[in-house]
């Protein structure tokens, strides 16, 4: 069995995909955002300390840099 997850951008998808549950092809299991939220609560309070913000913007910036250094050396040659 193979477990995907599907944003759905159209409603018609959605019944569609309803459709596929009744005949038993697909089953769909419902999830919120409360459920994302608490288990990324629960990974942060498993954290021994959590980043500061400077330490992400930090962080980020440097990923960009790589990024920003890599389309250009692409866009140069």
């Amino acid at each position: 069995m193979n477990t995907i997850q599907v944003n759905i951008l159209n409603p018609k998808a959605d019944i569609i995909l309803k459709d596929m549950e009744k005949q038993n092809l697909i089953s769909i299991k419902r999830t919120s955002d409360k459920n994302l939220r608490s288990v990324l609560n629960n990974l942060r309070s498993n954290a021994k300390t959590a980043p500061s913000l400077k330490e992400i913007t930090k962080e980020v910036e440097l990923v960009r840099t790589k990024r920003y250094v890599i389309k250009n050396k692409k866009d140069n040659h």
